[in-house]
C-alpha cells in the first residue's frame, strides 16, 4: 500500500528474511575504536590522578581537629596523642562573620587532654597555685608561675578565661543551657570576661553557632550512627530475607508465571490497602491526644523525627498518598487488562529464557562487585584530592594592621617585621590550601574525577546490559532451544562485548556522562542561586533542568536498545542506535503500551517484595509486636534501620529484577524483528513461542505435504 510505502519510508525499510541468521552474529570485528582508545586513555589518567592524589593528600585532616599550629589532635604516634581536643581561647571571636567565610576562628587554639570543667579567670587562677596548674593545662607552653599576668596575656599564652566545656566532635564548646527561658553556660547567665566585665552566657551562643554551623545536623548523624551500631546485623538479616524473597519469586515466576503476575496484582493491592487502614487507625488513634492536631507547617523542621508520627496531619497525609497510588494501579489494570495478557505471554518467555539461562540471574553480584569498585576508588580519590592542600597560616589581630589575613610562617613570625609593626598579632593555621600549580588545578582533577566516576559507573551498567542482551538474544533465535544454543551463554556474549564493543560500551556511556555532568552542574547553579531574587534565572534554570532530565531518560531508553542491536549485529553504536530507534518507531503503539505493562508489572513485583519486607521492619524495629519487644534494639530513630532495610531491599530486588527486564526488552526487540523477517510460512517460520503467537493471532502454517 501507498501509505506504508510512506510509513517506512520515514522509519526506514523492514527486515528482509535472511536464511543465514540464527542469532548473535559470531563473525564480527571492533566497533568505535576511537572511543576505545579515548576510554583506556582517560581510565590511565584516571589512575593517574588517584597516584597524584594518594602522594599529596592525607586524610588526617578530616578525621582530626587542627591546632594554630597546624598539628592534629589525638592523632597516634605524636606528642598530641593524648589530647584529642581542640580547645578555643576566645570561642566568642568565632561570632565574626569572617568565620563563614574563612572557615576559621580568629583565636589561638590548641589541643587538650580534656575540656575546661569550672568557671576561671587568669585573674582569680594566679591568686592560688592549686588553681593556676589547673589553668596552664589550657595555655601554652613556656607559661611558668614567676611571669605576671599582663606578660602572659601580652605573649598570648593562655585564654583570659575558662568557661565550663562539652567536647563535641573533638572540640570544646560551652556548656549552654536554658533555665526557666534564659541562657545559661554551667547553670550562670552571667560570666567574667576576664577584663573584669561580666558578659551574658546568651553572647557565647553566636560564637558556638559560627564555630559549628551544622552542630544540629552532626548531633543528628552521631545518632544515626549509633543506631547503625546497634541494628546492623538486623538490618543484614533483613536484606538476606528480601534476596531470599527475590530469589523465590524469580524462581515461582520460572513454573507459574501467569498465577504469579496476576497473585503479585492482587498482593499489591492488598498491601496498599492495608498501608491505608494502619494509616486510617494511626489517624484516628491520635484523635484528642495533647498537641496531635498541631500542623506540620506549625512544627517546621524537628532533627528528632518521631515528632511527625505524633501528629494526624502526617498520618492523613500517608493515607492520602496510598490511596492515590492504589486508585491509580486499579485504573490502570483496568483499561490495560488486555494487554497484559501478551505482557504475561512476554514474562513466561523471559522465564522461560532465565531457565535455560539460570547463571544470569548471580550476573548483578558481578556489575555490583565492579560498581562497589568505580565507588569505592571515586570516594578514596575525592578524599585524598580534597585533604592534598598545604596548612596556610594567616596574620590575627585585634586592632587594626595592615598585615592583617596577609599569610606568615610561624616558625620565625615572632622575629619577623609583620610582628613588630603589629605586636598583638598572631600568625595561626587559618586553613588548607596551596600555590603551586597542582593546587592552582585541583578543582580540575576534582571535576574530572567525578566525570571519570559517572563514565565509568555507565560504562559497567552498560557492559552488564550487552552482555545480558546477547545471552537471551542467543536463546530467542535458537531454532531447538536448548541445542542451538552456545554452552555458556552469559560468558560468550560477555567475551564478545569486552573483545570487540569496549570502543561502543564507552561511546554510549560517554554520551550519558556528559548529561549527567551538565545536570550536576545545573544542581550546583541551582544551589548557589537560591538566594537570587531573579525569577527569569530561576525559571530558565528550572526549564533546563527539566530537559536534561528527560534527555537523560531517552538517552537511557536509546542506548539500551542500542545495546540489544550491538550484541545481535556487532555494528556500531550509531548504526545499532538508529537500526533501535527506527524498529521501534515502526511498532510504536506496540512499544507504548505491551514494553511500559510489562515493566508496568516487574515494578508491581519489586514493590510487592518492598512492601513485604518494608512491614515486617516497620512492626519489628518499632516494637509495636510484643514478640519482638525483647529482641529488637533500643534506638534513637528506629525509621533508620527501616529506611535502610527499604532501600536495601528494593535495590536487591531491582538487581534480580533488572535481570528479568533486559531479558523481556531483548525478547520483544526480537520479537519484533521476528515479525518483519517472517511470516509463518514453513520457509519462513515464527521462531516466538506458541503461547506468544495464540495471543497476537498468529501461527506458523503446516509444511507442505511432499
Amino acid at each position: 500500500m501507498p501509505e506504508d510505502g510512506e510509513f517506512y519510508g520515514k522509519n526506514g525499510e523492514p527486515r528482509k528474511y535472511d536464511p543465514t541468521f540464527k542469532g548473535p552474529i559470531q563473525n564480527r570485528g571492533c566497533t568505535d575504536i576511537v572511543c576505545c582508545i579515548l576510554f583506556i586513555v582517560a581510565v590511565l589518567g584516571y589512575i593517574a590522578v588517584g597516584i597524584l592524589a594518594w602522594s599529596q593528600g592525607d586524610p588526617r585532616k578530616v578525621i582530626y581537629p587542627t591546632d594554630s599550629r597546624g598539628q592534629f589532635c589525638g592523632q597516634a604516634g605524636t606528642p598530641l596523642e593524648k589530647k584529642p581536643f581542640l580547645f578555643y581561647f576566645n570561642i566568642m571571636k568565632c561570632a565574626s562573620p569572617m568565620v563563614l567565610l574563612e572557615f576559621q576562628c580568629p583565636t589561638t587554639q590548641m589541643c587538650v587532654d580534656k575540656c575546661p570543667e569550672k568557671f576561671m579567670t587568669l585573674l582569680k587562677a594566679y591568686a592560688n597555685r592549686k588553681d593556676f596548674d589547673y589553668y596552664k593545662n589550657f595555655c601554652k607552653e613556656g607559661v611558668t608561675n614567676t611571669m605576671g599576668i599582663p606578660e602572659i596575656l601580652k605573649l598570648g599564652l593562655c585564654p583570659a578565661m575558662l568557661t565550663p566545656s562539652k567536647p563535641f566532635t573533638r572540640r570544646c564548646f560551652p556548656a549552654l543551657g536554658q533555665k526557666g527561658g534564659v541562657i545559661t553556660v554551667g547553670n550562670n547567665s552571667h560570666f567574667d570576661d576576664g577584663t573584669g566585665n561580666m558578659r551574658d552566657a546568651k553572647d557565647l551562643v553566636d560564637g558556638v553557632k559560627n564555630a559549628t554551623v551544622v552542630i544540629e545536623a552532626r548531633q543528628v548523624v552521631m545518632k544515626i550512627f549509633e543506631d547503625y551500631t546497634q541494628s546492623w546485623y538486623w538490618i543484614l538479616l533483613g536484606l538476606v530475607i528480601a534476596m531470599l524473597t527475590s530469589l523465590l519469586f524469580i524462581i515461582l515466576l520460572r513454573f507459574l508465571a501467569g498465577i504469579m503476575v496476576w497473585v503479585m496484582i492482587a498482593m499489591v493491592i492488598l498491601v496498599l490497602g492495608y498501608g491505608i487502614f494502619h494509616c486510617y487507625m494511626e489517624y484516628a488513634a491520635l484523635k484528642g491526644e495533647p498537641g496531635s492536631n498541631v500542623t506540620l507547617q506549625e512544627l517546621g523542621f524537628q532533627t528528632d523525627f518521631t515528632v511527625y508520627l505524633q501528629i494526624r496531619q502526617t498520618w492523613l497525609a500517608f493515607m492520602i498518598i496510598l490511596a492515590i497510588v492504589e486508585v491509580i494501579i486499579i485504573l490502570l489494570l483496568i483499561f490495560l487488562r488486555k494487554r497484559i495478557l501478551i505482557a504475561v505471554a512476554l514474562i513466561k518467555e523471559a522465564s522461560r529464557a532465565i531457565g535455560h539461562v539460570m547463571c544470569s540471574l548471580f550476573y548483578p553480584l558481578f556489575t555490583f562487585l565492579l560498581l562497589a569498585m568505580v565507588i569505592a576508588y571515586w570516594a578514596v580519590t575525592a578524599v585524598f584530592l580534597s585533604t592534598s592542600n598545604e596548612p596556610i597560616y594567616k596574620v590575627f589581630n585585634e586592632t587594626e594592621c595592615e598585615h592583617s589575613r596577609k599569610t606568615c610562617d610561624p616558625a620565625n613570625y615572632t622575629t619577623s617585621s609583620m610582628k613588630a609593626q603589629c605586636p598583638d598579632s598572631e600568625c595561626l593555621f587559618a586553613f588548607y590550601g596551596g600555590e603551586t600549580v597542582y593546587h592552582k588545578y585541583l578543582i580540575g582533577l576534582q571535576f574530572y574525577n567525578v566525570f571519570l566516576f559517572f563514565w565509568c559507573a555507565n560504562f559497567v551498567t552498560a557492559l552488564g546490559q550487552m552482555t545480558l542482551a546477547g545471552a537471551f538474544a542467543s536463546y530467542y533465535w535458537a531454532f531447538v532451544k536448548p541445542d542451538d544454543m552456545p554452552a555458556f551463554p552469559v560468558f560468550s556474549s560477555l567475551g564478545r562485548s569486552l573483545r570487540y564493543h569496549t570502543g561502543t560500551l564507552a561511546f554510549g556511556s560517554l554520551i550519558l556522562s556528559i548529561i549527567q555532568i551538565i545536570r550536576v552542574l545545573l544542581e550546583y547553579l541551582d544551589h548557589k542561586l537560591k538566594g537570587a531574587q531573579n525569577k527569569f534565572a530561576k525559571f530558565l534554570l528550572c526549564c533546563l533542568k527539566c530537559c536534561f532530565w528527560c534527555l537523560e531518560k531517552f538517552i537511557k531508553f536509546l542506548n539500551r536498545n542500542a545495546y540489544i542491536m550491538v550484541a545481535i549485529y556487532g555494528k556500531n553504536f550509531c548504526t545499532s542506535a538508529r537500526d533501535a530507534f527506527l524498529l521501534l518507531m515502526r511498532n510504536m503503539i506496540r512499544v507504548a503500551v505491551l514494553d511500559k505493562v510489562t515493566d508496568f508489572l516487574l515494578f508491581l513485583g519489586k514493590l510487592l517484595i518492598v512492601g513485604l519486607v518494608g512491614i515486617f521492619a516497620f512492626f519489628f524495629f518499632s516494637g509495636r509486636v510484643k514478640a519482638f519487644e525483647d529482641t529488637a534494639p533500643h534506638l534513637h530513630y528506629y525509621w533508620v534501620p527501616i529506611l535502610t532495610v527499604v532501600v536495601g531491599s528494593y535495590l536487591i530486588a531491582h538487581g534480580f529484577f533488572s535481570v528479568y527486564a533486559m531479558c523481556v526488552d531483548t525478547l520483544f526487540l526480537c520479537f519484533l524483528e521476528d515479525l518483519e523477517r517472517n511470516d509463518g510460512s514453513p520457509e519462513r517460520p515464527y521462531l516466538m513461542p506458541e503461547s506468544l503467537r495464540k495471543v497476537l493471532n498468529k501461527k506458523n502454517k503446516a509444511e507442505p505435504a511432499e
